[in-house]
């Protein structure tokens, strides 16, 4: 965290100063946004936290609710979350206190005796390394609250509007602010109605979305036939492994996912109910709770659960649906018109919670679409850049209900089916990337190039996430990990990993410096007059020389701008290779050096040779657009 350069700060650094929008921002709702936000979930709140960031952008977030959610039905929080969390500037704190899976247990009946379950076989949860950070438990109110708090105290000051209804909105040919949404009063606003005109709208309200109703799109793939109860509860119980992650399936069929809570005492069961019947019609939601904790206790048989307090329950039906598109082209206006309404989470797929995908993919439609429209809206890009959305986070969702399909059958499987006993802990094993949320790979686009050069950074696939890696700070010799320091600020991250020159010397990574300073079609020439030099692209370098060797004077002028009002020159971009860790290592990157151009929502968007800076100044053109013509 950096702070200071403004002048002393003697408060907590973590309340940014407030700024544009967020100077005298009106408690009641206004008649006029640039971006409505509906609904207060993951996705909401994470979009809500990113547009913070921008201050000169009026975001406002509507919630039916009267207040913050108290209990929430999302539990799962995977690795690719919590490196989310990290660049708000919370994982710690939530790291500390969550419920940490690092195995899973598989119970199955007795070979002697199947009536009779027995633990089957143990399972790392992260046996390969994937990230740094672990696969955690903790309640979705206590994410809501966390990205509440980054939103409340970032430049724009932005907390929800709570007790407003989404009742429709109509989107208009022309205009500043083409979308007219209207808004009903809930609890002590009964009665009341209000119009708001907005540039854009993000819907994230749900399975039952009506932003998605109002936009003509429809949920459609295979309908629910297989129910489950599940239950948060406190319990006295002799099943041994009542505080780890466990699968567990009987021998009449019944199945239990076991998933402990934070706290040290709380714990979730997803209890088997079988089957529904075609002429159900919904009789089975209405399973009283004492048939779980009956269900339960029978597919655990020897071992008992005396329930001493509900703290939530519920009974769903596995089906999995997506819509067609993410925003609001309809195929007869594509080429029209850039989107001007975009949906997020339940309201665009929907699928079972065994996985632990919910919550987690639907954060990253927000953090996918929130700094597009930040870029957007302050002329950094074009309209164009909001036609990624859709392309991009529809085959993510496309792929997650594929992934869940076959785990949420093998879940409900009855233990005879199983070709090999131990097949359904080998499937665990063996797809642990897709669920921690790593497999997501973009493919080429306005914001994503090509692999040609991707041999010079085996490690850093393009499309993919930026995978964390050590380096030592030269300026204070601490050891990092260099994906920890990029906040979810809105800028861009270019990475630039030197040749075995020492720094200083003259050769690529000198030209480069001074291209990037000095050149017009440099990306870093696109930034505002009167801005700091790093205010929209984050330049850092790293040598592949131990920090003791590296001359921080000697460094160019590009790596160690002069940010704030005072001009102070930033030490904390450069980087020596780590004692411990070797980066070129580890993640395969070419001893002639290379460049890893990394996009605000954390996903590698180029790699390039040291010297490719015309291929470099390309790739970012058509992204600035406007802001190009102007530098």
């Amino acid at each position: 965290m950096q702070f200071h350069h403004h002048g002393y700060v003697s408060g907590d650094p973590r309340i940014q100063s407030a700024a544009g929008t967020g100077i005298d921002r009106p408690e009641e709702l206004p008649d006029e946004v640039d971006v409505l936000i509906v609904g207060s979930g993951p996705a909401g709140m994470l979009a809500a936290a990113q547009l913070a960031q921008f201050p000169g952008i009026t975001t406002r977030m509507v919630e039916r609710r009267e207040g913050r959610l108290a209990i929430g039905q999302a539990d799962g929080i995977q690795a690719r979350s919590v490196e989310t969390f990290q660049a708000f500037g919370f994982a710690e704190r939530i790291i500390a206190e969550a419920y940490w899976i690092t195995e899973m247990n598989f119970w199955r009946p007795g070979t002697d005796d199947p009536t009779q379950i027995v633990r089957g076989g143990r399972a790392v949860d992260d046996e390969f390394g994937i990230s740094e950070f672990p696969h955690l438990i903790v309640n979705q109110a206590r994410v809501l609250d966390y990205f509440a708090e980054v939103a409340a105290n970032a430049p724009s000051r932005l907390t929800p509007d709570y007790g407003w209804e989404f009742r429709g909105l109509t989107v208009a040919d022309e205009g500043d602010r083409p979308v007219t949404v209207t808004l009903g009063g809930v609890g002590a606003r009964e009665g009341t109605e209000r119009t708001v005109r907005a540039k854009y709208v993000i819907g994230c309200d749900g399975a039952r979305s009506k932003v998605r109703e109002s936009i003509g799109c429809t949920l459609s793939g295979d309908a629910a036939n297989h129910a489950w109860g599940v239950m948060d509860v406190l319990a006295e119980t002799d099943f041994p492994d009542i505080r780890t992650k466990c699968a567990i399936q009987s021998h009449t069929g019944g199945s239990i996912l076991l998933i402990p809570r934070e706290g040290g005492f709380l714990f979730r069961m997803y209890v088997d109910l079988g089957e529904v019947p075609v002429d159900n019609a919904g009789a089975v939601r209405k399973t009283p709770i004492e048939e779980i904790i009956r269900r339960a206790n029978e597919i655990m048989h020897p071992y008992t659960v005396q329930v001493r307090d509900v703290a939530w329950h519920s009974v769903y039906e596995v089906g999995h649906r997506l819509t067609d598109r993410f925003d609001d082209l309809l195929p007869d206006v594509v080429g029209t018109r850039t989107p001007r309404v975009f949906i997020t989470g339940d309201a665009c797929h929907t699928h079972s919670a065994k996985a632990g995908q919910g919550m987690n993919v639907s954060m990253q439609d927000g953090f996918n679409i929130a700094w597009k429209l930040g870029h957007v809206l302050e002329g950094r890009s074009p309209e164009s850049l909001l036609s990624t959305y859709s392309a991009e986070r529809q085959v993510v969702a496309k792929n997650l209900i594929d992934f869940d399909k076959e785990w949420s059958s093998m879940m409900a499987k009855r233990p005879e089916d199983f070709a090999d006993p131990a097949e359904l802990e080998d499937f665990y094993v063996r797809t642990a990337e897709f669920p921690a949320g790593f497999m997501t790979e973009y493919t080429p686009s306005l914001i994503t190039g090509g692999a040609t050069h991707q041999e010079r950074a085996a490690g850093f696939p393009v499309g993919k996430r930026f995978k964390s890696a050590p380096a030592v700070r030269v300026c204070d010799t601490n050891p990092v990990q260099l994906g920890h320091l990029a906040r979810a600020d809105g800028r861009w991250r270019i990475y630039v990993f030197a040749d075995a020159a020492p720094a200083g010397a003259a050769g690529p990574v000198a030209d480069l410096a001074q291209w990037l300073g000095t050149a017009p079609e440099s990306p870093l020439a696109a930034t505002p007059d009167g801005a700091d030099p790093d205010a929209w692209f984050d330049v850092k370098v790293v040598y592949q020389q131990p920090h003791p060797e590296i001359d921080i004077n000697a460094v160019p002028a590009a790596f160690r701008p002069q940010v704030g009002p005072f001009a102070l020159t930033d030490l904390s971009k450069v980087f020596g290779v780590s004692p411990k860790a070797d980066i070129w290592e580890g993640r395969g990157l070419d001893r002639e050096g290379v460049v890893v151009v990394v996009r605000p929502d954390q996903y590698v968007a180029a790699v390039l040779p040291l010297t490719a800076t015309e291929e470099l100044g390309a790739f970012f053109a058509p992204i600035l657009g406007r802001a190009v013509s102007r530098a």
